[in-house]
């Protein structure tokens, strides 16, 4: 098994702590891991980026080469476009459709979208508006996420939904299932996005 992910959003969108889950379930399953992470400034919008390596041999570096990342994951659209070099030709695309608007040049959604799909296999999902329907907030927009690039990962979806409840367990019962529920609905539709 060996799987090299860039994850990328804004500040604040809960990129480390999908990152965090997902180096949980692969140590839980004997899996080699090794991060990496640029914090940009939470406050102001910034960029924050990890690189995550997984692999059933051991891990000589943390950093990703550009062109060799199997799944880019990405919270917000226009950072999916700013770190797509990091894919490889057949690699996954995975992105949130809700922009975070935070400069001035930001470019018109139906460009961004329109260049995402250039790449071979895309999987675009409006995260933010599923999680509001599911949990009433847009905050467990990254457990949709989490779910949705769990199908393109070789591990138990079981693993990762008990970390999400250790995870959450002292913010109470009800926000350990909607976290639950988001990570399942962002899977189910990764999955019906790959198959279609």
């Amino acid at each position: 098994m060996k799987s090299d992910l860039v994850l990328a959003g804004v500040g604040g969108q809960g990129i480390l702590t999908i990152a965090a889950i997902i180096g949980q379930a692969a140590v839980s399953q004997n899996i080699h891991v090794k991060q990496s992470e640029v914090h940009g400034m939470a406050q102001r919008g910034g960029s924050v980026v990890a690189h995550l390596r997984l692999s059933s041999d051991p891990i000589a570096s943390d950093l990703i080469a550009e062109g060799t990342a199997d799944i880019l994951l990405s919270m917000e659209p226009l950072e999916a476009l700013r770190h797509a070099s990091y894919l490889k030709s057949d690699g996954v695309l995975l992105t949130n459709t809700t922009p975070v608007v935070n400069i001035d040049s930001y470019p018109e959604m139906d460009k961004i979208t329109a260049e995402l799909k250039h790449f071979k296999r895309t999987v675009i999902l409006d995260g933010d508006a599923m999680a509001q329907t599911i949990t009433g907030s847009a905050r467990a927009v990254n457990m949709i996420l989490l779910g949705a690039v769990s199908v393109f990962l070789d591990m138990p979806s079981e693993i990762f939904i008990e970390i999400i409840k250790k995870m959450f367990a002292r913010k109470g019962d009800a926000i350990v299932e909607a976290n639950i529920k988001a990570y399942k609905a962002g899977q189910s539709s990764a999955r019906a996005a790959s198959q279609g």
